[in-house]
Order: structure tokens, then sequence, then C-alpha cells
């Protein structure tokens, strides 16, 4: 008799990252939501948010600063101070009480930021001092960004000393991993993309030179938690936040490859350009290079979704409008049942209207 061959596993399939169990390969995916308190603090209405997503195979919360430097909008939590630290541990208890799971994700923004957001008003910092096109989102309502201040070499290792320091806050918090912000126009990715980082010394200009500093903080990370319980993201393709790269297979490749040796617990890239809707890119590629857990996120509907599951191009799927106006989300796919209609107008910023008064079923 042929031997017999176990199905593809679903979004409903449990996932292990290392001593970890997703009870499913639905994903929170991480929303900046603009809602922390003074001083970049979670307050109690983060708390609800969270636990009211409970039920995903993971939640990845959003994008956290590692340190003041690094804030680039208002209202963003940090993960720099006692209170912030104090903040997360509350919201973790409350999350793990409901039997969630919560990843914390490492940020800094490098360039995308403004003089009135960074301490002592500094100028943001970057890999190069190329000015990104469009307006800092401030306190004081859009503001046209300016031009960085290149990072010294000799600044880099601070740097990566305060993305370990984070990674230590977070596990002091009561996180479950971190996910190390590395997409999306912030500064690590800066630093992987061509068009950002026009550097002349052994942070730029290859591709080897210009991931050093990922592969650095991700080896600072791994320091403090199981590799296991440690994800990256990218975003190849996206123009978000005025990024480009010459070529950008080949960047993300020796990317996904640099990985691929830290046994991660998983890969979360952002598929195609988030402005423009091209996908050009293989991401089937990516997967097979890095060869663990893939998380692939943009667009993704429960169809679209299975079908990647089905076809083997993905382990687990993030979601974000989806379950941003979906608490129950899991549930819902499950049933079959409908879906809430997210509200753009209240994506960013504002009380609980939009952001925990979502029915759930």
């Amino acid at each position: 008799m042929p031997a017999k061959t176990s199905a593809a596993p679903d979004l409903f399939t449990p996932l292990r990252l290392g001593e970890l169990e997703l009870p499913n390969r639905i994903v929170l995916a991480p929303l900046t939501r603009n809602r922390a308190g003074p001083g970049n603090v979670p307050q109690p209405l983060n708390t609800t948010y969270y636990v009211q997503r409970a039920s995903a195979g993971l939640m990845i919360s959003e994008a956290s600063q590692i340190s003041a430097q690094g804030v680039g909008y208002p209202a963003t939590p940090g993960i720099h101070s006692a209170a912030q630290v104090a903040g997360w541990q509350a919201l973790n208890a409350a999350v793990h009480a409901a039997g969630g799971r919560l990843f914390l994700q490492l940020w800094h923004v490098g360039r995308i930021s403004h003089p009135s957001l960074q301490p002592d008003n500094a100028l943001p910092v970057a890999p190069s001092a190329i000015r990104p096109q469009g307006d800092a989102v401030t306190y004081q309502g859009p503001q046209p960004f300016q031009t960085p201040r290149a990072l010294e070499r000799d600044e880099l290792g601070a740097i990566v000393g305060d993305y370990a320091r984070a990674a230590r806050n977070a596990r002091d918090a009561g996180f479950d991993g971190v996910e190390i912000h590395a997409a999306n126009g912030y500064l690590l990715d800066q630093f992987l993309r061509d068009g950002t980082n026009e550097r002349g010394d052994d942070y730029g200009g290859s591709i080897d030179n210009r991931m050093r500093l990922l592969a650095e903080v991700v080896s600072a990370v791994t320091t403090v938690w199981d590799s296991t319980r440690v994800g990256v993201r990218v975003s190849p393709e996206n123009s978000f936040n005025d990024m480009r790269d010459s070529h950008p297979q080949q960047t993300f490749n020796a990317v996904a490859d640099m990985l691929r040796g830290h046994a991660l617990g998983y890969l979360h890239v952002v598929e195609g350009d988030l402005m423009s809707g091209a996908r050009e890119l293989d991401y089937r590629e990516l997967k097979r290079r890095f060869g663990g857990s893939y998380m692939a996120n943009a667009g993704y509907d429960f169809a679209r979704a299975s079908a990647a599951m089905s076809a083997g191009a993905a382990d687990l799927v993030a979601f974000g409008r989806l379950f941003l106006a979906n608490p129950d989300l899991p549930a819902r796919f499950a049933q079959g049942a409908p879906l809430n209609t997210p509200d753009p107008e209240t994506f960013y910023g504002g009380d609980e209207r939009g952001y925990t008064d979502y029915p759930s079923l």
C-alpha cells in the first residue's frame, strides 16, 4: 500500500515556536494605533484591545520604540523606561489570563521622525543624510521631513545595545517573545536598502555590509531570548516611507540566507508594495532560503490565506485590518461568519471608538 501523506496544515492547525505552542496560525499583525498614555506608557485601554484579540494563535504588538531616539509618531508605546515596562507587565498579565500569546515588536524609526519628537529637538538619524519625501506625523500636525543626520560608525554599537536592552525589558515585561522590525522604511530597513544607504564604510555598499546592522541586532537579541522566540519582519518591495532598492530579490535573498543561520521562530514578510499594489518578487524563494516558519502578510483574507497554507506558501498568516475590526477573527473564520468593516477614520489616535468597540459574535 502507498504510504499515507499528511494533509497540509491549515489556519487552525497548531504550530510550535520552540516551547511555545500556538493553537492556530492566525496572527494579529503589528498595528500602530497611537493610543499610548503619557510617557508613551501602555494604558488600560490598550490592555482591553489585546485581551479582546487573545484567541489569535499569536499577537504581535504595535511597534514599540527601543529608545527615546527611536520615536517617530505621537502616542506610540515604548519599551525603554521603567514606567513603560510596568505598563506592559499589567497588559501581559491580562493577556495571559485570557489565554493569549503576545510578542513585542522592537522599533527604531530612523529618519521617519521629526526634531519635535526627538530628545533635545535633535535631528532624526539614518544610515545616510537622505531626506524622505513627505511629512512627519507630530503632535502639532504634519510637518515636512527634515534631512536626517547620518549615524557615525561608532554610534552603531550603542543602537545594537538599545535593541538588546529593549529585548531584556520585553522579557521582564512578560512578553512571550519579540519581533525585530526591519520593514516599512524604518531604521533597519533603511540600512538594508541601497536607496537609503549610501555609506562608504562596512555598513554600506555591498549587501553583506548593508545587512550587517540587522545581523548584529539579531545576534544581540538572541542572546537575551531563545532564538525560537524571536521573529524578524521585512518588506522587500514596500515603497512606504519613500523606500526603494535597486535589486530587492537579490538583497532579500541574502537577508533570508543570513537569518536562516539564526534558527529564528519565524520570518514575517510584507509581500508586495502596499502603496502601488505591485508584487514582483518570488516570495517562495525567500521562504525556501529562510527554511523556518514563514509568516505571510499583506491583504490576506480567509480564502487567500487558506490557499497559501494549502499550497505551502505560508506557515502562518498575519491579518491587520480584518483583525482590527474583528476581535474574534479566528471564531468568525471557523464559522464562516460575516465580518465587521474596519473604519479608517479611527485607525490612528482617539479613544475606544474604532479600537475596542467592534462587536464580537
